[in-house]
């Protein structure tokens, strides 16, 4: 008999809960950059092994919220738990336990199902220091199983995928097998556009971004794509279009090339930058970005 259910990946921002998604998929699905609350959206992603389907939710790094957007990404990761059999929880072993940490195990004790550690960035810390990094966090919870990966480098990150199969309900499959992910073409498109300014983009200019995508009209052979990225000061325009547009240009380029490789075509990019103040609080704008709580 097979397996199949839900299991959502969470843990503080920045621990490589996406790069460990992608991983495990064995395709991009979620964005992944070196800066701190990069995914924004709760993104569900299908895996089908032999032994069973694993739905996987990719969740917003749970942390103190700013504004009202980190709010409803931290809203996104905790409802996330609501639905599904597993939590994966996931630490970075090359950092001590934290308030962050201690915040995030609060939100599982709530949720109440079962939870496997996984101590990410083993790559990063010698061998001999990762032990007292799996006492220090083992009596944390009582886990149903803690296994030390690396995400990057891929490393026990099969035997991670082979447990959390394991601790699923016996069931048949609950999507098709040729079906990836519940989010739009467009949300991806937006996400590949703001990978690439987390990448150029230095200091707080990421954190104060988002990206519309305004236009997705497909013709033969080509899809032309209109897309705003959004920021709240007029200075930070002149930042990201950059002398004679060059930055703008460069984040377009890059951008574009993500987005073919992601829909299979050309594509015709156009990127717009405008301001927004305060767009971080605007509901309207936030429901555009798909940041909808999903119970609303």
């Amino acid at each position: 008999m097979s397996r199949s259910g839900f299991v959502a990946i969470v843990g503080r921002p920045n621990v490589g809960k996406s790069t460990l998604l992608n991983h495990i998929v064995g395709q991009k699905v979620s964005i992944v950059s070196d800066k701190p609350q990069t995914t924004r959206n709760r993104i569900l992603a299908v895996v089908n092994r032999p032994e069973g389907q694993m739905v996987l939710f990719d969740t917003p790094g749970i942390h103190k919220p700013m504004h009202k957007m980190n709010e409803r990404m931290v809203d996104a990761a905790v409802q996330s738990l609501a639905q599904v059999d597993v939590a994966l929880w996931v630490v970075d072993a090359s950092e001590g336990y934290g308030p962050g940490d201690r915040h995030v195990r609060e939100v599982l004790k709530r949720a109440g199902h079962p939870v496997v550690l996984g101590i990410n960035k083993i790559d990063k810390i010698p061998k001999p220091k990762l032990l007292p990094v799996i006492e220090n966090y083992r009596h944390q919870l009582d886990f149903a199983e803690v296994i030390p990966f690396s995400a990057l480098k891929g490393e026990n990150v099969p035997l991670l995928s082979e447990r959390l199969i394991g601790l699923l309900p016996e069931g048949e499959p609950l999507y098709p097998e040729d079906f990836l992910t519940d989010q739009p073409e467009r949300f991806f498109v937006a996400e590949m556009v703001r990978e690439q300014i987390l990448r150029e983009m230095r200091e707080e200019l990421p954190y104060t971004t988002g990206v519309v995508v305004e236009r997705f009209v497909e013709e033969e052979g080509l899809v032309r794509i209109e897309a705003s990225i959004l920021v709240e000061r007029e200075n930070q325009k002149g930042i990201l279009i950059g002398k004679k547009g060059s930055m703008l240009k460069q984040v377009g380029t890059a951008a574009r090339h993500e987005v073919e490789k992601f829909l299979g075509t050309k594509i015709f990019l156009g990127l717009f930058v405008k301001v927004r103040p305060n767009w971080r609080e605007d509901p309207r704008v936030l429901d555009e970005m798909g940041m909808g709580r999903r119970d609303e």
